[in-house]
């Protein structure tokens, strides 16, 4: 049965009543795509709130923001607030711990800065019944959204591939706080693409990885990697992540292929190539029903409207709009002990050549 591409889902529903929104953490993230997926969505934000008062004022200032708050306790005493944390991992236990039971939250990603942390932060949540979710916003792209109707559909057939392909110049001297870090490009961005992939196909059996450093970059713990993802003998999948492609746009790549036994998705992550400057992003599909490749006209990008999706499920959720939150804490704990088996087959190694004397 035909159907028109044009139709696919690309955007989460809205809640029919947004409740204010109070930010913890305003850095980078925040001026770049979370206020201004809000702003774009309508969303109310109550109050601003960083360690940094002058960040916090600066986002005030740029986004007309209600109210900036002095303390952590201001914070989290605004009344029906939907809380957004984006403050470091290394902060999200302590801010957890500071909010009212009960409360609605929404977790910057990665959950933590290991398996182990990830644990302790679903403790807390359980604990204290916070009803959270982590912001894998990546599973709320137009295109993501798109390629996961027409997987339902039947569309895409079987699927047999899924390809990640990365070849960038991410402006890392813009993360400053990735210094410190001992776990950074898997952890801190493809850990976007495994959520997604793990929507997709489930957990895989096993997993093989090496992840980099870079000359130009040597102070950073890593910032290219190779992983493979082994779900059986039928389906092959894998991430080709380089960061440090400085040679302009001609041969630069971000791409994600979904490939079934009846149709394949081919998207392009725009905002990849020039970031934070944003290259539209694409989708090209070929389907069971329309077998010759066209492209779908997208309507948003992964910034900012896949942030406006997860802030809208949890909206929706804490409305009692959505039955389920899309990515809650229990199942971005998976995903982090996906990123923690890449770590470990990482320091685990290959297998050795033998002399062939």
């Amino acid at each position: 049965m035909n159907f028109d591409p044009a139709q696919l889902c690309q955007r989460w529903g809205l809640p029919a009543r947004p409740r204010p929104i109070v930010i913890i953490g305003a850095g980078d993230i925040v001026r770049d795509a979370h206020l201004p997926a809000y702003q774009k969505a309508g969303f109310p934000v109550a109050g601003v709130f960083d360690l940094r008062s002058e960040v916090a004022a600066a986002r005030q200032r740029e986004f007309n923001v209600s109210r900036v708050c002095a303390t952590m306790a201001e914070a989290v005493a605004i009344p029906e607030a939907i809380f957004d944390v984006a403050a470091p991992p290394s902060a999200h236990e302590a801010i957890l711990e500071q909010l009212p039971d009960g409360a609605a939250v929404l977790l910057q990603k990665p959950m933590g800065n290991s398996l182990a942390m990830a644990r302790r932060i679903q403790a807390i949540c359980a604990r204290k019944r916070l009803r959270a979710a982590v912001n894998f916003q990546f599973r709320f792209c137009p295109f993501m959204l798109a390629i996961g109707e027409l997987r339902q559909r039947g569309e895409l057939g079987e699927l047999v591939e899924i390809e990640v392909r990365l070849n960038i110049a991410t402006p890392w001297d813009t993360f400053p706080f990735l210094l410190a870090e001992s776990r950074v490009e898997i952890q801190v961005h493809t850990v976007h693409y495994l959520d997604a992939i793990r929507q997709l196909l489930g957990n895989p059996a096993r997993v093989y990885a090496r992840t980099v450093k870079h000359p130009h970059f040597p102070q950073l713990a890593s910032t290219r990697s190779s992983i493979i993802l082994d779900y059986g003998d039928m389906i092959r999948c894998c991430l080709s992540i380089n960061h440090c492609h400085p040679f302009g746009a001609r041969h630069a790549a971000a791409t994600i292929r979904v490939e079934g036994t009846a149709g394949c998705a081919m998207a392009s992550i725009g905002c990849l190539i020039d970031y934070p400057r944003a290259l539209p992003d694409q989708l090209e599909i070929v389907t069971r029903s329309q077998p010759e490749w066209r492209a779908v006209a997208l309507h948003g990008q992964w910034f900012p409207d896949a942030f406006i999706g997860s802030m809208s499920n949890l909206q929706r959720f804490a409305a009692g709009e959505d039955a389920a939150l899309v990515s809650p804490v229990s199942d971005a704990l998976l995903t982090m002990g996906l990123v923690e088996a890449c770590y470990t087959a990482d320091q685990h190694g290959g297998i050795p050549l033998e002399s062939p004397a």
